[in-house]
């Protein structure tokens, strides 16, 4: 078994290019308006995450949901605010 370590540049590095990933996912979008709200399927295709990593951020408050007849909605403008922000678990 190989153990591999992770460093703070690794992290910067995955930031940096989950970021590129998300620009050039909008801009392929076109002329397309921007959506404010996204459903849980949408942000966890977005960033590549689990459910459980998606509850995780919501349970520790980096995310605040609005949650209506059971269906959770996220601001964009905050997913990008906790990316800009680069919060690792540590």
């Amino acid at each position: 078994m190989q153990i591999e370590l992770v460093t703070k540049q690794d992290f910067e590095a995955f930031k940096s290019e989950l970021l590129q990933a998300i620009t050039e996912y909008m801009h392929q979008k076109g002329g397309q308006q921007e959506k404010q709200w996204l459903r849980t399927k949408e942000v966890k295709a977005m960033l590549g995450i689990s459910n459980g990593t998606l509850m995780n951020l919501r349970i520790k408050g980096l995310l605040k949901p609005s949650k209506i007849e059971g269906v959770y909605f996220y601001r964009l403008s905050e997913i990008k605010q906790l990316l800009d922000a680069g919060t690792t678990e540590e």
